[in-house]
């Protein structure tokens, strides 16, 4: 089901790219941190023989072994984006903060509205035609790029689909987003922004 297995590092200093690299996975280094700045250099990565790209967090929360669930519909042609969702499945207890399940929530409730598009949760578990992507024309670097990608596939018309996936706790280390109040507020102010931007945007 996965040809290749890439990891994009923001330039880690705890042993990321070595052990990556150790257990077969091709790395990406990059030296400016951000969220989508690394899903981005992973897609690019992947190269135009890829039609098929799948995203996910390397904290092991998200259950890899699941990847042909959300692969299966867009080799059949019957999707061109599929989203896990935490929400509808079943979350080891502490795997996600209060706040977390409300942003998923709030998101998907305006999302509703502005597009009819009901989606439950910001899950980076997920999977994407290439050429779909390129039709959104990312722009958003940060902790923005699940939300603009779940944004603009809406309006664009993709088929999505959203199926419910198991969440884990984090195999190790703190997240950046939600293990820290200062965290949290960053990542909620950037997924802030860029749902004004986009709602707001012709394109």
């Amino acid at each position: 089901m996965v040809d290749e297995i890439i990891v994009a590092d923001s330039s880690s200093r705890d042993g990321t790219v070595a052990v990556a690299e150790a257990a077969g996975a091709r790395t990406v280094v990059l030296r400016e941190r951000g969220y989508g700045r690394a899903c981005a250099a992973g897609a690019a990565a992947a190269g135009e023989g890829c039609s098929i790209l799948l995203f996910l967090d390397g904290d092991g929360a998200d259950r890899a072994d699941l990847a042909d669930m959300l692969v299966a519909p867009i080799q059949a042609g019957t999707h061109d984006f599929v989203i896990g969702s935490r929400m509808r499945g079943q979350r080891e207890p502490g795997s996600m903060s209060w706040h977390q399940v409300l942003a998923g929530r709030l998101a998907g409730w305006l999302m509703s509205l502005l597009y009819g598009v009901r989606y439950t949760d910001m899950c980076a578990f997920r999977a994407i035609s290439r050429e779909a992507l390129a039709r959104l024309d990312m722009r958003e670097m940060t902790y923005g790029w699940n939300i603009e990608m779940q944004m603009k596939a809406a309006r664009r018309r993709l088929r999505i689909l959203e199926l419910p996936v198991p969440y884990r706790c984090r195999a190790g280390g703190s997240s950046k987003v939600a293990g820290t109040l200062g965290g949290s507020v960053r990542a909620g102010w950037r997924i802030t922004a860029t749902i004004v931007r986009i709602a707001l945007s012709a394109g």
